[in-house]
């Protein structure tokens, strides 16, 4: 049977969290500086769209290759300051993947306001293709 796709144009969003996994792999040189946002750049539309229309944007990515395990070298720390300024807005950035920290912060946005969780790739679970070990990730993602 074939599901028929909606856009994010065809959504009722406003005032409602939306989990947006993005492509945010971007190269960092020595000094966890950005060197090419083009990634970052192509996702413009369908976030400020989102925020445009009352959305509490909750993005996720990954970046390199940091096998399972947290690695500040693999920090979605620049990418959060990089998509802050390209938004004119604050990006909100706890530095974790999930917990407590991550949950208190989704709970408390407003309309319009975007958070980016850390690096996917920090959850052994995310490259895994065991069903039986999906990681950490909490209940709040499949209740969006």
């Amino acid at each position: 049977m074939e599901r028929s796709k909606q856009c994010v144009d065809q959504l009722e969003v406003h005032n409602k969290r939306v989990f947006l996994r993005t492509d945010f792999n971007v190269p960092l040189d020595g000094d966890m500086h950005i060197t090419d946002d083009r990634r970052i750049r192509s996702a413009l539309p369908t976030i400020n769209y989102l925020i445009d229309e009352g959305a509490k944007v909750i993005l996720a990515s990954h970046l390199g290759r940091p096998k399972g395990a947290p690695d500040a070298r693999y920090s979605m720390a620049p990418v959060a300051k990089r998509l802050s300024r390209l938004l004119s807005k604050e990006v909100h950035y706890t530095g974790e993947l999930v917990g407590p920290a991550v949950e208190r912060e989704i709970e408390k946005m407003a309309p319009g306001e975007v958070f980016l969780l850390e690096n996917l790739r920090f959850d052994k679970g995310e490259e895994s293709n065991d069903e039986e070990s999906p990681g950490s990730w909490p209940a709040w993602p499949t209740s969006m």
